[in-house]
This record gives C-alpha cells, structure tokens and sequence, in this order.
C-alpha cells in the first residue's frame, strides 16, 4: 500500500494512495479527506458481535469505513484525534498488540479483535482489553506525541507507564502493577507500570492524556 506520513511528529496526517480497485479499511471518524474517484462504505467489520465486541470492549467505533478507488486511481488522508504522531507497520502473519483508540486505519485482510488481558490488567486503567491486529498488510496506528520504539533482547525487562503505551509485538510478556510516587488521576499518588519483558519491540507515545487532562482540568471554570 503507497502511502505517506506528513507533518509529523506532532500533527501527523496520514496520505494513502490507492490503486484502482484497491481499498483500505479505516476507524470510524477518522478520514480528513478524500479523492472523488473514492468511494466509501460503512459497515460493521466482522459482523454484529465482532463490531460490539470491538466497540464495548476495545474502545473503538461500532462501524468501520471501507475506501474503495473504484473510478481510477486517487487518495484518501486520515489524522488521529489527538495531536501526535503515526507509524505504518507492515504485518507478515503475525500479531501485534495495541491499546485501545491507537488504530486507525489498515489493510483489508488485517483484523482488529480485542484480547482479555486476564486478571494482570485488574488495576490497569488502560482495561482489561487489548486490541489484536493480525494478518498480512498495513497497519497505522497513532500516539499522543511522538512514537519512540524499544527492542527488547530475550528476558530483557522494561517499565513502562500503562498511560504511555501504544503496542508491542505478541511475543512481549507483560504485567501491570502499581508504583508509588507516581501521580495518577484515578489512584492519587500511586501509578500505575507496565512491565515488559522481551523479546520484541515495543511502542511508547512521549505524552500522556491522563497527565494532560491533571493539568487541565484544574483550570477549567467552576460553575457557579
């Protein structure tokens, strides 16, 4: 799939280019812009109880547009919803592990699911679901700020704070567990890490909406 990341880190667009009859599958929401020779369909991927097994438990939208260049060669561009950056990863058969509003746009034979997590995600705010991408193609997934990536060595360990995840590949073991002195919105002084364990790569994002909106939320007016 030809295809270009603009303006990044910080107000990454996304530019796809499609080939006709070619086609990319995208979140809900999440296109900018289009060519004409583009046409879009709307649909829930993976039928009614993949698409609210998606959208309840994964974080994402219930339906998943699907961009087609049926009248000649054109383009379609997508952003994110947060100020930050894209990745393109390109999947060969195997599987990767997102957190839940970082996909945004893929080929059509990768599929999005969700993973329970299992009981070590219980204190995770990030919750018990993860979302799987698999299959052969594209995929892009986005970040608050700007994506650093990790590769991890066999048994090599990293911690990783849960509000500044983004994926890992399926080989990376994980496990969630609090922290003190580490300022959380939800538990007060005590954080919340992950900690990872290689091999594999892993991706972070450089900020964190927990941490923005305890910035935030303080300034905003009181209703009187």
């Amino acid at each position: 799939m030809d295809h270009e990341i603009l303006y990044r880190p910080s107000f990454s667009l996304l530019k796809v280019t499609l080939s006709p009859g070619e086609t990319v599958s995208a979140e809900a929401g999440a296109m900018v812009s289009m060519s004409s020779a583009i046409e879009l369909e709307t649909s829930a991927k993976g039928g009614l109880f993949g698409a609210l097994k998606r959208s309840v438990l994964g974080g994402e939208s219930f339906f998943v547009n699907t961009f087609k260049a049926s009248r000649g060669p054109g383009e379609v561009t997508f952003a994110p919803t947060l100020p930050g950056d894209i990745t393109g990863l390109e999947l060969r058969g195997q599987t990767l592990y997102a957190q839940s509003g970082a996909y945004i746009a893929s080929s059509p034979d990768v599929q999005v699911d969700t993973k329970w997590g299992g009981a070590k995600t219980f204190f995770s705010r990030e919750g018990f679901f993860l979302l799987k991408i698999s299959g052969a193609g594209h995929v892009f997934l986005s970040s608050y700020g700007a994506i650093h990536e990790v590769q991890l060595k066999a048994g090599e360990k990293y911690i990783v704070d849960t509000g500044h995840m983004v994926a890992f590949d399926e080989g990376v073991d994980y496990a969630v567990r609090r922290v003190g002195g580490l300022k959380s919105t939800l538990f007060g002084g005590e954080g919340l890490v992950c900690e990872l364990t290689g091999p594999g790569r892993i991706m972070i994002q450089t900020r964190n909406v927990d941490s923005f909106l305890s910035w935030l939320i303080p300034m905003l007016p009181k209703s009187q």
